[in-house]
């Protein structure tokens, strides 16, 4: 028997689902170290899960760990933004264009559904899991999990900015005209102009700092 020791994945997801929130909502700041005992006190366990929770948040571009100085909270600067804008953009419409044939009315109605309920969110939270659900259910049926993958460590980088530029700003609730015109389009089967709108609402991120997408 292997004497190498392995961590509960219940344990380890616990404390990355955590550490993930509170990173992706501002509450851990870019560049702040996350430091093994401290987190291991506050889970009461071992080092052995913390390190691979650590792992996960690093796959997921949220922490990296460097030399002499430990594992940090990756910082969220501009170009950061725009790469990340540039690559949502580029496969998000990807996706979309292998999702739209397999678009049914039940996924219309789910689109619909996450909508409204971003224009009733009454917080910034709220907000953005129904964001986050609606550009999930546009990408969802492309029949290419990795692909989903890269998108869900994107969406993560997207939802920063949102909190980083709501917490400065203040947030009002709102709705977004762009979902229910890229709605509209899977509605009457214009693929291409459900892509050159979904193009266009990532791209505004980085112009006007999410008052879409």
């Amino acid at each position: 028997m292997s004497g190498i020791k392995t961590a509960s994945p219940t344990i380890v997801g616990r404390i990355a689902d955590t550490l993930r929130a509170r990173i992706v909502r501002g509450e851990i700041a870019g560049g702040a170290a996350l430091r093994q005992d401290h987190v291991a006190e506050e889970f009461q366990s071992s080092h052995v899960p913390v390190r691979e929770a650590f792992r996960q948040l690093e796959a997921q571009g949220l922490a990296v760990a460097l030399p002499r100085r430990g594992v940090r909270v990756t910082l969220l600067d501009p170009a950061v933004i725009k790469e990340n804008v540039a690559m949502r953009a580029a496969l998000e419409t990807l996706a979309l264009r292998h999702s739209a044939p397999r678009i049914t009315a039940l996924h219309i109605d789910r689109l619909e559904q996450a909508h409204e309920a971003c224009s009733q969110a009454a917080s910034l939270a709220e907000w953005d899991a129904a964001n986050n659900l609606f550009h999930d259910v546009l990408s969802g049926e492309c029949g290419m999990p990795r692909l989903l993958a890269v998108l869900r460590q994107l969406q993560l980088t997207n939802s920063r900015y949102l909190f980083s530029t709501g917490m400065k700003r203040g947030w009002q609730p709102r709705s977004d005209h762009d979902h229910m015109l890229i709605i509209g389009a899977l509605k009457e089967k214009k693929t291409d102009r459900a892509l050159q709108l979904l193009s266009l609402h990532i791209g505004t991120m980085e112009r006007i700092g999410f008052k879409s997408s």
